[in-house]
């Protein structure tokens, strides 16, 4: 007989990824065995769990009963052992991290070859989107999330501040001029980020209070911070985006930091979010201090002062 906890864990991962082979890649065995152990939790239960076709994976009505049912008793047993042996428990596993593209790429992925160093039992898994994912729902393990978060049932860790900075190429500032004042931005080329919570894309936000509200426009917008890069390097117009993606551009020197009559607006910070539990694992507190430890206190892409006034 099949071992039952294995098929309950089988069964939420294929409901989760909704595909056999991704349950097995996640689980570390094959489809074929996946596939066994789905088979013997229907036969007991008695229900068709999932409908199954060449091409397509669905679960059905009474797999979504048992889904919550299982994924409690599964989470309560996690948790159960996690008390008795949190102590003595090793960084293992696979550990699914979500974060923001720019970001992302630019931040997050350049220290996994380190961390896997320190911790080589755990296996990351990394997905790079600009939406706001649901962590439970999607089954993540952390997001990183930037600026003001919303009320949510969620854990969050701030890893490092961040702020935005207002930058030109020298090639477009010598043929537009230097903007010196908020106003005359209207008078610019301006490349614009359509997935901004901070007003709408042909809004730029100035003020400490973030209460200077100023309508531009521009050649190119884009819902993703390293194309409106490239497209402000290469002298196209004004960018105003997070210094972290900006950073490794101004020391180049291909960018150019311009402090107006305004501050920039603070974006509150970034943050490792990541569902509540008395007990968090241990792949995901030695993930979230290995960030804080190459964050703190200063992160990489700090450029010293603000760009204020």
């Amino acid at each position: 007989m099949l071992d039952r906890l294995t098929g309950l864990e089988i069964f939420n991962k294929v409901a989760s990824t909704g595909s056999l082979s991704a349950a097995g890649r996640a689980l570390g065995m094959s489809q074929t065995m996946v596939t066994r152990h789905l088979a013997a939790l229907e036969a007991r239960l008695g229900v068709v769990l999932f409908h199954r076709t060449t091409r397509r994976l669905a679960i059905t009505d009474a797999g979504r009963d048992f889904l919550d049912a299982s994924a409690r008793i599964l989470a309560e047993l996690e948790a159960a052992e996690a008390a008795v042996s949190r102590e003595r428990l090793q960084p293992r596993g696979l550990l699914r991290v979500n974060a923001p593209v720019s970001f992302g790429t630019r931040q997050i992925a350049p220290l996994l070859a380190d961390f896997a160093v320190r911790c080589p039992e755990i296996r990351i898994e990394l997905g790079l989107n600009d939406r706001r994912v649901d962590l439970l729902e999607e089954g993540w393990d952390l997001a990183i999330r930037i600026g003001n978060l919303a009320d949510s049932a969620l854990m969050a860790r701030r890893l490092a501040p961040s702020r935005s900075l207002l930058c030109a190429a020298p090639a477009y500032l010598a043929a537009h001029g230097t903007p010196r004042s908020v106003a005359e931005l209207t008078e610019h080329e301006c490349l614009l980020y359509t997935l901004s919570r901070m007003g709408a894309a042909g809004q730029w936000i100035f003020g400490a209070r973030a209460e200077i509200v100023v309508n531009v426009s521009g050649p190119l917008r884009a819902n993703n911070g390293d194309a409106l890069l490239a497209a402000a390097i290469a002298g196209q117009g004004l960018v105003y985006e997070p210094s972290f993606i900006l950073a490794d551009a101004i020391r180049a020197g291909q960018l150019v930091p311009l402090p107006l009559d305004h501050p920039t607006v603070p974006l509150a910070g970034i943050y490792a979010v990541y569902p509540a539990s008395p007990h968090a694992p241990a792949k995901l507190r030695a993930f979230i201090d290995f960030l804080l430890e190459r964050f703190r206190p200063e992160p990489p892409w700090d450029l010293g002062p603000p760009n204020d006034p």
